[in-house]
């Protein structure tokens, strides 16, 4: 019976969404998990037991990504809306809300310090932010097409982004330059990672295969084919040697890269799977789909397959097996009968139900709205922002592990230092007047523009300054000749 311990098993089931799940992430306490929707809400599930789950409503339209900060304090979203909103997990629901792009964001994520926020849009740019003040920092701009997701290296000085132009594009943070471009994908790429270890990236996309490069040579490392769909989210374990995905084929696929194959096949949704990821102590990894259901898994991994190694170079095509819809069963306290592990060089396909599942109903939800006090609005030579010059200043140093979670903490409390509970009313995008940000907005545009024709006027000077020179040394070796 001590195998069976060994196979991933259901562990909790929420239901709360009233449409497709588009993207999940755990707390890093292990206390929560924020879930966003097409249904414009930011869910907040609380795992423990008899405490209600938060629906936070702020959003004006679908929300495509949502992430926790490394300290937990802050929940990050971006939306259709193309506004990115930071929110405080908890029962008071306050946010702080700014215009990220000037179309749909689809991808946000925290820098391991906490310090910055990358942003995704559908106006083809990367950008970077600041997290205490959401202030801009620099954007990248070689994408032909939409840019699905953009995520930090585990040591911040590198950017991977994927795009439908089908490129996947590695960008060096410090010269803002795109360092190598990866064209292997034959369909749009839809989710990017990095492998722990900072010397990896994966890819999802449409085509139904999941590529892994080595970022050190720019070779493919590997390349499994074994969804039926186009592959929608990836995430690696912490230790490096997993991958999990999902599709539209309406499963989540396990891949054990230091073999290089398809490991466990699970069956837990009864539509396309469109969000997955690991919890950061890699115990439990989530999945969200089409159902409008999340789940919640059970990893149950050896700790020998653990061990960091070295990934192999392989190539995996597997046909994928026939689906079973999964039953549940409410109120039954029993464990569910599980299949043993097989040899580990087989894999692996659980259709299982799940055990002592807890499931969140509507009725144990909280509706939440954003709340932003008036009467509390910092000074700019206040305390409040006196110490976010001091963090900037200090955010110029690479903060060590042990000072991350304070770092954090700071960022947090400033963030919101202007909110209270005297006065509520919903938050406004900045508080900008719409004719005053239109005006900005065409400022930006245009400013973008003369940023664009300035580098190809340089380029070009650089190109006639090269010509002339080659001109010059020309007539001068014709006139010693003619000497």
């Amino acid at each position: 019976m001590a195998l069976a311990m060994n196979d991933p098993t259901l562990e909790r089931q929420f239901k709360g969404h009233r449409d497709t799940i588009t993207s999940c992430d755990f707390n890093p306490n292990m206390k929560q998990l924020a879930t966003g929707s097409m249904d414009s809400c930011l869910m907040v599930w609380n795992f423990k037991p008899n405490m209600r789950s938060y629906r936070f409503v702020g959003h004006k339209d679908a929300i495509l990504s949502v992430q926790f900060s490394p300290s937990g304090h802050l929940v990050a979203s971006a939306s259709r809306d193309k506004t990115v909103r930071l929110w405080i997990p908890s029962v008071k629901g306050e946010s702080t809300v700014f215009k990220a792009h000037t179309a749909t964001v689809r991808s946000v994520n925290f820098s391991s310090d906490g310090l910055h926020l990358l942003t995704a849009a559908d106006d083809k740019t990367i950008k970077v932010w600041s997290v205490h003040r959401q202030k801009f920092q620099f954007s990248l701009t070689q994408h032909m097409n939409w840019v699905r997701c953009a995520r930090f290296s585990p040591d911040n000085r590198l950017i991977v982004s994927g795009s439908d132009d089908k490129t996947v594009k590695l960008w060096d943070r410090n010269s803002k330059e795109c360092v190598h471009t990866y064209f292997q994908h034959g369909g749009f790429v839809n989710h990017v990672e990095f492998h722990p270890s900072g010397t990896c990236i994966a890819a999802a996309g449409t085509d139904s295969t999941v590529k892994v490069w080595d970022i050190r040579t720019n070779k493919l490392l590997q390349h499994y084919q074994v969804h039926s769909g186009p592959v929608n989210q990836l995430s690696f374990h912490p230790s490096g040697n997993f991958l999990i995905t999902s599709s539209n084929d309406c499963t989540l696929k396990i891949m054990d890269l230091l073999e290089g194959r398809l490991f466990f096949t699970l069956h837990g949704h009864q539509e396309p799977v469109t969000a997955t990821t690991f919890s950061r102590n890699g115990e439990y990894f989530a999945s969200g789909g089409a159902d409008e259901q999340v789940i919640v898994w059970k990893t149950n991994f050896d700790k020998s397959d653990l061990t960091e190694r070295p990934l192999t170079q392989t190539t995996h095509e597997a046909k994928p097996t026939g689906l079973r819809e999964p039953t549940f069963k409410q109120g039954n306290n029993n464990p569910p009968t599980q299949p043993l592990t097989p040899p580990r060089r087989q894999p692996f396909h659980s259709t299982g139900e799940p055990k002592n599942m807890m499931a969140t109903k509507g009725s144990d939800i909280m509706d939440i709205g954003p709340m932003l006090s008036h009467s509390t609005m910092e000074h700019p030579e206040s305390e409040a922002g006196r110490a976010r010059k001091q963090l900037a200043d200090r955010s110029m140093k690479t903060p060590t592990k042990t000072n991350v979670e304070d770092v954090s903490s700071q960022i947090y409390k400033m963030t919101f230092s202007r909110f209270g509970t005297s006065i509520t009313a919903p938050l406004e995008e900045k508080s900008i007047p719409p004719k005053l940000a239109a005006t900005l907005e065409q400022i930006v545009g245009q400013l973008d523009m003369l940023t664009q024709t300035m580098t190809i006027l340089e380029q070009r000077m650089s190109m006639t300054e090269d010509k002339v020179k080659e001109c010059l040394d020309n007539q001068h070796q014709m006139t010693r000749h003619t000497e």
